[in-house]
């Protein structure tokens, strides 16, 4: 959310307010508030996705925090962040140490985009020119005890594949079942009810 998101959302909150509250305010007075309040958040939004200058004035500009590993003191200030914030920010990246980054970005929604150092970066398999094969979407086949035989179709599967998948994990009826899922592998992923 912007602060300009945040001031709409706070006086619209007021205007109902006043109107349920105060006898000054009637509902149509509060209802005209409301909607001529609508249609300048629809007026400001297109041309907020038209306007470059506009969008850069309602929601700032991202800043950079972190140059190289090391931390830019004049953006951390202009976007009032402590070091015991972007020390958190930075951990909830997996990130513990400000030397791994190359770059740390502020973005205008205030999340922290952090791109690490070349290597620090996690291996993955086209680092060693391993080829791997998706596994898509999971499909949801059993919710709270209910097969759903729409995704089963759309998986290409059938309720005997389901229910010999369920007896090899020694479930005996689907009703047990809280959730299962599967993907493209046809892996099956179960979890049974608790209660």
């Amino acid at each position: 959310m912007t602060f300009f998101d945040f001031v709409i959302g706070v006086s619209m909150g007021a205007i109902i307010a006043n109107s349920i509250v105060s006898q000054i305010f009637t509902p149509v007075s509060a209802m005209v508030g409301l909607i001529v309040l609508s249609v300048l958040v629809i007026v400001t939004g297109y041309i907020h996705i038209k306007s470059f200058k506009l969008r850069k004035i309602i929601n700032s500009k991202p800043d950079i925090l972190i140059n190289n590993g090391n931390i830019i003191e004049t953006n951390m200030k202009s976007n009032r962040i402590t070091i015991s914030e972007l020390m958190m920010k930075l951990r909830e990246k997996n990130i513990f140490n400000v030397a791994d980054v190359e770059f740390a970005i502020i973005e205008t929604d205030g999340e922290l985009s952090v791109l690490p150092k070349p290597n620090q970066k996690p291996l993955t398999p086209n680092n060693i020119n391993i080829n791997v094969t998706s596994t898509g979407l999971t499909q949801d086949i059993i919710i709270d005890g209910i097969i759903l035989d729409e995704n089963l179709k759309n998986m290409e599967l059938d309720r005997n594949w389901l229910l010999s998948q369920l007896n090899s994990q020694h479930i005996k009826d689907a009703s047990e079942v809280f959730y299962a899922g599967t993907d493209n592998s046809k892996k099956l992923y179960v979890s049974k009810k608790t209660i």
